[in-house]
């Protein structure tokens, strides 16, 4: 059998306890070659350069009208 609480845990102990669960929105800065918003310190996703490099090859967006 587990250990049963002696008393009620008042809300404001609670939301104490749980401050460290509220999620946080992620940082955007605007990628310097592209100027489209991206994670920072991440690969940027439209253009592929990181730190003024480019690190992956983006393939270019075509559009299918059949």
């Amino acid at each position: 059998m587990g250990a049963l609480p002696k008393r009620k845990v008042s809300r404001h102990r609670r939301g104490n306890r749980r401050q460290h669960l509220a999620l946080t929105a992620p940082t955007l800065v605007i990628c310097p070659k592209c100027g489209n918003l991206m994670r920072a310190h991440v690969t940027c996703q439209d253009c592929g350069t990181y730190k003024g490099r480019q690190v992956i090859a983006i393939a270019t967006k075509t559009t299918d009208n059949r």
